[in-house]
């Protein structure tokens, strides 16, 4: 390595202090020294503050070029990078001192990075939300024996006998923000299974869902059960209603039951598919289901509420009843469930 740096340095002044640097650390890695060694190593090495920080711990790791502990109040930070492991940001490492960053900061802090990852995944403090998804297809799938299941939990970091709720989700955001907003409690371990993503936890009390999210959540307690319960429980999530509790459907689940076939001969069903061509008749339709009120769904429509009458009348008509009545909107509550289910099959 040495004897590379020499003959390049000839071609690009740059070039040997790069490969030096990036030799300190494969030194520093090869002999597995931990994070505090780590900081007090790059301190030395860029003659000013290094920080380190773990999100997952919170953990705070401040060294000075001296090798002792920096003093309070930090200095400006004048270069950081972020610290990922298997694809997520676990931390951020950072350079504090005056003026603009030196010439190799950026490499400094590059490699400190890759080192910081290694030894948080070597001494067990990386508590990365992402899983192996063949971990997680074990834990949550049907016909699996027990010893593989319990096995798969022990290496998400759920512990023998702990109730797992299990949520299955669609989302534009990465699924490890989404799983990382979940709950506070530990682990959280998600992964991407058949196109759905998965998400593990030992609870969801306090769960904050990104804007963009569709979510079914199946109850605590076996893995696979919840799992199956929390796929049922995203097939009947609207824009009105995005994160749906298998708990809260009560006999509702029962429709997720229904052939295809079945659900598809239905005439209710058959006449909502055609009110489904405009889309203002099944908007009309999804408002007044989820308030269950013409006032409350031409507030949520931004109409006046005779408007809304006017096209429920209509829907009345194409479906054979009256809407607004208690029969009639039972009838097209049913519909338009069953409607968004088969929908939600052929989208599979």
């Amino acid at each position: 390595m040495e004897a590379l740096a020499e003959r390049l340095s000839h071609l690009d002044p740059h070039v040997q202090g790069t490969i030096r640097v990036v030799a300190f650390y494969d030194t520093l890695m090869r002999r597995r020294v931990d994070l505090a060694a780590l900081a007090r190593a790059s301190a030395g090495l860029a003659e000013c503050i290094v920080g380190i920080r773990l999100h997952g711990t919170g953990r705070v790791i401040r060294a000075a070029p001296d090798g002792r502990e920096a003093a309070e109040p930090p200095s400006p930070v004048c270069a950081s990078c972020p610290v990922t492991l298997d694809e997520e940001e676990i931390g951020v490492v950072w350079l504090e001192r005056p003026g603009p960053p030196g010439p190799l900061d950026d490499v400094l802090l590059d490699r400190l990075a890759i080192a910081v990852a290694a030894a948080a995944e070597r001494y067990g403090l990386a508590r990365t939300t992402m899983a192996d998804p063949a971990l997680v297809e074990l834990a949550v799938s049907p016909g699996i024996d027990d010893p593989a299941r319990a096995r798969a939990l022990r290496l998400l970091g759920f512990t023998a006998g702990t109730p797992v709720h299990v949520a299955a989700v669609r989302s534009q955001s990465p699924l490890a923000e989404v799983a990382a907003r979940l709950s506070r409690a530990r682990p959280v371990k998600a992964a991407v299974v058949a196109g759905t993503g998965v998400v593990l936890t030992a609870s969801l009390d306090g769960a904050r869902w990104p804007a963009d999210v569709r979510a079914g959540i199946g109850r605590a307690g076996s893995p696979e059960r919840s799992w199956c319960e929390a796929r049922t429980a995203l097939r009947f999530t609207t824009a009105h209603e995005p994160v749906v509790r298998y708990d809260g459907l009560g006999a509702l689940a029962l429709l997720a039951e229904i052939p295809e076939a079945a659900a598809r001969d239905n005439a209710d069903v058959t006449a909502l598919a055609r009110i489904a061509g405009t889309p203002q008749g099944l908007q009309t339709l999804e408002a007044y289901c989820a308030t269950g009120s013409v006032r409350r769904a031409a507030e949520l429509l931004h109409l006046h509420h005779s408007s809304v009458a006017r096209r429920l009348e209509r829907i009345g008509k194409a479906l054979g009843t009256d809407v607004t009545s208690p029969t009639g909107s039972t009838r097209a509550h049913i519909a338009l469930t069953a409607w968004r289910l088969l929908n939600d099959l052929a989208e599979e």
